[in-house]
């Protein structure tokens, strides 16, 4: 299975891109969250995939973060939804919305969601009570407020080092909620070696 990629961005046709991995196009759908922070045209990337074979296909679902493909995961487990649907969930609301409204059990933040109604909406709050990972449980403001500090103090630190804005703002993308602020810097700057 397929659980990363890493190539240069040839198309953008939202909700759909283009890969480019080793001369191999990858076709690979991305919730509009993911796709906003898309590099320009011809730019290297990295994406977490969810690679799916079903009967009719093989389809790649691209995410520019862990907690997205995490809870991207977590939706399609649920009766009734499918990879559209969990896309357009995730197109709609952040992770930290979508476990914030979780948490409220506030069927209305689900609603605004095209393709949402409400008997779907109030399921999909049942049936994800509990099961998002903690590290982006809505629930806890202030450990958010903590990461949201960490992530943005690693930023600053890559500017100060003399990474531009783009490469300081992709490679913080990557990072794993709930990091120190020096184990976020050695992680960024392992992946921008890389690069």
């Amino acid at each position: 299975m397929i659980g990363r990629l890493s190539g240069l961005l040839v198309e953008k046709n939202p909700p759909q891109i283009l890969l480019d991995v080793g001369g191999v196009g990858y076709e690979v759908d991305v919730p509009m969250s993911t796709f906003y922070n898309l590099p320009a045209l011809g730019e290297p990337i990295t994406l977490l995939i969810h690679h799916a074979a079903r009967e009719d296909g093989q389809f790649l679902y691209g995410f520019g973060a862990t907690n997205e493909r995490a809870a991207f995961r977590q939706l399609l487990k649920i009766s009734g939804v499918g990879a559209r649907t969990a896309l357009a969930v995730l197109s709609g609301l952040s992770v930290a919305d979508l476990a914030d409204a979780v948490a409220r059990q506030e069927s209305g933040r689900l609603t605004r969601v095209p393709g949402i109604g409400k008997k779907t909406a109030e399921r999909l709050l049942l049936e994800l009570k509990g099961k998002l990972p903690s590290a982006f449980d809505g629930g806890n403001a202030d450990h958010a407020a903590q990461a949201n500090a960490a992530v943005g103090d690693v930023l600053n630190a890559l500017l100060a080092l003399g990474y531009s804005e783009k490469e300081a703002l992709a490679a913080t993308r990557l990072l794993p909620p709930g990091l120190s602020t020096a184990e976020g810097i050695r992680q960024t700057l392992k992946t921008l070696a890389r690069i």
